[in-house]
Parts: structure tokens; C-alpha cells; sequence
């Protein structure tokens, strides 16, 4: 994490709670040589990845709901999130990640996953690298409700629905939850649901 056209020159620890906030104070060569003073908030909260189950005999995908505080406090009148199922990396790397993520969140045990693309989802204050996925499922791999872990306080539905019930839901506004909108998107592009 070298370039000669920035000089972090200050890093001030802001909060370590949950993740970590930091105010870095940096130089930045401009394009016409001529250096200029920055200074700015990062929020690092790791990595994660993100998957869309689905069932091309079914034509169904899973994806879940649950109560987002930062959604509510911004206009979201009930907090509640229709979400493509997701997590941190923690020590995993993305493809474990989204396979234990997938267990815990939905009750389905998959061993096959595909990665499709990765992206800063909010470049300008967030450190974080989301690694996407798509991943087939069938009903005999579900080993559990689901529901995501109650040491993590974690209180997930798992929705199953026709895929074209998700794009409607996506158009209508009904699914605003950006990484969800991306995956259902590349499945329209890529006629993973091909009828």
C-alpha cells in the first residue's frame, strides 16, 4: 500500500468498538505536481462476501430478512432488509466464508460456489471488499431452519421465492439492499434462470 503520490503522514484511532474508525491526515500529489493536504474518516470493518442461492429447477432463489439499525435511521420506517445472504470473512477466505454463512443464515449446507465479481461498496468512508457469488441449492441439502446464530444475536427469516418475484421486488423498491440488487442483476445478465 505504496504510491508516491500520497504521504499518510497522521492516523488517529477515532473509535474500536464494533470495527475500528480511523482519521487519517494525508498529502496528495494532484496531476499537476502541486501537493495538497487531506484529511478524512475510514471505517474498517473487514471484508465479506455475499451469495444468491438458486434453484434453476425450481426457478426459486432464498434470500433473507432482517432488521438493519442503520436503514432505520435513515428513513427506513421499519429497519427490516430483504437481503441476499452475507457475512464476514473473519479468518475465512470469501469462498468458505459464503459457505458457512449460507449454513448458519439459511439451514442449506452447499459445497459449490462460484465467484463472479468483487467490489468497494462504499469507497468513499468504508475500507471494506465485498467478494459476490452465486451458488446452486436444492431442498435435500437443507439441513437446518436457518436463522443465523444466537451468539451473534442474529434473528434472520429465509425467504424462498420465484426469481421473478425478486426482480419485481428490486424494481418496485421493495429490495434496496445494494449487494442483493447486483446479484439478482448479474443472474438477469447471465440468464442463470433461463426458462
Amino acid at each position: 500500500m505504496t504510491s508516491p503520490e500520497i504521504e499518510i503522514t497522521k492516523t488517529e484511532v477515532l473509535s474500536n468498538n464494533w470495527y475500528t474508525l480511523r482519521k487519517l491526515t494525508y498529502n496528495y500529489r494532484q496531476a499537476n505536481g502541486d501537493w495538497e493536504k487531506h484529511q478524512r474518516e475510514v471505517y474498517d470493518r473487514g471484508n465479506g462476501a455475499v451469495i444468491l442461492l438458486y434453484n434453476t429447477t425450481t426457478k426459486n432463489v432464498v434470500l433473507t430478512h432482517q432488521f438493519r439499525i442503520p436503514t432505520y435511521t435513515n428513513g427506513n420506517e421499519t429497519g427490516m432488509m430483504i437481503e441476499a445472504c452475507a457475512g464476514m470473512l473473519d479468518e475465512d477466505n470469501p469462498a468458505d466464508c459464503v459457505i458457512r454463512e449460507t449454513e448458519e443464515e439459511t439451514g442449506y449446507k452447499i459445497s459449490e460456489v462460484k465467484k463472479v465479481f468483487e467490489a468497494f461498496m462504499s469507497p468513499g468512508a468504508v475500507t471494506e471488499i465485498l467478494y459476490f457469488f452465486i451458488g446452486e441449492y436444492s431442498d435435500d441439502m437443507k439441513v437446518s431452519d436457518g436463522g443465523g446464530l444466537a451468539s451473534e444475536h442474529e434473528n434472520i427469516e429465509v425467504l424462498e421465492m420465484p426469481f421473478t418475484k425478486a426482480i419485481e421486488m428490486m424494481e418496485s423498491g421493495e429490495i434496496k439492499d445494494a449487494k442483493t440488487m447486483l446479484l439478482l442483476q448479474y443472474a438477469q445478465l447471465h440468464n442463470l434462470m433461463a426458462f
